[in-house]
């Protein structure tokens, strides 16, 4: 993925400006040529009752990372339309990463896909999920001036 620190910072900007991602500690670690990481440290508040994980933070993990990866193919006016998750292991480790590509750009939609993966202390990657989703190019007249009046904004739904 070749981003440049400007896009990279930029991107930032969009998920630091997106509350719930900042209640999770999110950061988008790369950003650009339609693809997106993003990651999260792992603390005992987005566990479930049995030491993994929780299932939503994933999600929320693979909905923003395919809105990312597609928002930095497409350009900025991009929604997530849906998203299918399969969960393959438990998630355990100290931070997880959210790795997404684009599939395959449209004018209208975008597919794109993420891999959900646990990093352990030593940084070795487990994959735990993967996800598949279709991200909607806004072209409303509203979508076009509000995206001219601000940075480049992927947004997903979460």
């Amino acid at each position: 993925m070749e981003a440049n620190a400007q896009e990279l910072a930029s991107g930032q900007k969009v998920l630091e400006a997106q509350p719930f991602s900042v209640l999770l500690g999110a950061r988008l670690t790369a950003f650009g040529d339609g693809a997106a990481v993003l990651e999260l440290d792992v603390r005992d508040e987005l566990r479930q009752q049995n030491g993994f994980v929780h299932g939503g933070v994933l999600s929320y993990a693979a909905d923003n990372a395919l809105t990312f990866a597609a928002g930095a193919a497409v350009g900025p006016a991009v929604l997530t339309a849906g998203f299918t998750i399969d969960y393959l292991r438990p998630a355990r480790g100290e931070t997880l990463r959210a790795r997404a590509e684009v599939v395959r750009p449209g004018r209208s939609r975008v597919v794109c896909r993420c891999d959900l993966l646990m990093v352990n202390a030593e940084g070795e990657e487990t994959l735990c999920a993967v996800a598949q989703g279709t991200i909607a190019v806004a072209t409303s007249a509203s979508a076009a001036a509000a995206s001219a009046e601000r940075p480049p904004e992927p947004t997903g739904t979460g």
